[in-house]
């Protein structure tokens, strides 16, 4: 215990305090300490001479140095309080579907719940000054509620959503039907997350928004998109601008090997290739490319090439190339430009 405070209050701490302090981080909530005759005048002492941290009402972390990820996650779910489960990008950076730790965690409560929106919290303490980039305890909380908490839960440590559930939480919360598919192609990819999951969570839960759009997006994967990257390209290239739809994953006999291709249109035998499967090493890449090449060039098959940057970043663009191609090749052009399109031309 820091400084021995606990113990000159006459407070012996007994093998159920550290399991609760391992168990919970060091954090603890005001009623576990009165549990342990740390009443309501020990506590504040110890918050406001430092050596404690008053992290949010009636939640506790008895340290006084800054706080680690997980006391940020105990610390959160035990003022959310009992059946609070860590959700939305809280949940996605436990699953390993995101990288990023910074700003408040996410916890969904039941409905009924008390439990509201927390900001970040700061250190109370008169006695002890800090550096102010250690000033802020806690980067908050934000609450969210749910009617089906007993179907979104998985038992982990810490509590969380499945990774389906956490997956349609992301894509609900996006501002547009097309984030919200975008988001929720990635998360799935990320963690693995296969169609029949999704699909079996989209019916039994039935977000109240969005539903249709990912339902046909889970179509679409089912028809072959296997990435990312083949999603944008579909709905901000070919949809987006009035293409044909092309095959996806088109089997390619190469050498006695069954290679694939991205994307093919067969009515005059383009093939788009999209080059975001980091995971092959370079050498792989390279000789599975140089093959293809090989094979399409024998078979007078013209052939473009595009990266996540070109896809994402100038859809358009890519559009322009491709309809130049599937003209050239005799298809009959019923492109038209989208409204990103309509903004480029309005600003040049």
């Amino acid at each position: 215990m820091p400084d021995g405070s606990v113990c000159s209050m006459n407070y012996a701490p007994t093998g159920r305090w550290q399991e609760l302090l391992d168990a919970q981080h060091g954090i603890l909530t005001t009623p576990q300490l009165n549990e342990f005759l740390v009443h309501r005048e020990s506590i504040r002492h110890l918050v406001e001479s430092g050596q404690w941290l008053r992290v949010f009402r009636g939640v506790i972390a008895v340290t006084n140095g800054p706080l680690s990820r997980p006391m940020m996650l105990s610390a959160a779910l035990l003022y959310a309080g009992r059946g609070a489960l860590l959700s939305h990008d809280s949940a996605a950076q436990e699953w390993g579907l995101t990288t990023a730790v910074d700003g408040p965690v996410h916890v969904t409560v039941p409905y009924g719940s008390s439990a509201v929106s927390q900001p970040p919290s700061e250190r109370r303490s008169y006695t002890r000054f800090t550096s102010m980039e250690n000033q802020v305890v806690h980067p908050g909380v934000v609450v969210h509620r749910s009617r089906a908490m007993a179907h979104i839960g998985v038992e982990s440590n810490p509590l969380r959503t499945t990774k389906a559930d956490t997956v349609l939480d992301l894509a609900v919360a996006e501002p547009t039907a097309r984030e919200a598919t975008i988001r929720m192609v990635a998360t799935m990819s990320s963690g693995a997350v296969s169609v029949d999951v999704m699909r079996r969570k989209l019916e039994l839960r039935r977000p109240r928004r969005y539903r249709k759009p990912m339902l046909d997006t889970l179509a679409l994967l089912r028809d072959g998109v296997h990435s990312a990257l083949e999603h944008r390209y579909v709905v901000d290239v070919e949809k987006a601008h009035g293409l044909p739809h092309g095959n996806r994953q088109v089997p390619h006999h190469v050498d006695g090997r069954v290679l694939f291709e991205d994307v093919r249109y067969e009515q005059c035998g383009l093939i788009v290739r999209l080059d975001g499967q980091v995971f092959h090493s370079a050498r792989q890449r390279r000789f599975r490319d140089r093959r293809r090449d090989n094979s399409a060039e024998m078979s007078n098959l013209p052939r473009l090439n595009y990266g996540w940057d070109e896809v994402t970043k100038d859809p358009c663009g890519v559009f322009s190339e491709v309809r130049e191609i599937l003209v050239r090749e005799g298809w009959s052009d019923t492109s038209f430009p989208c409204e990103r399109c309509a903004h480029v031309s309005a600003n040049t």
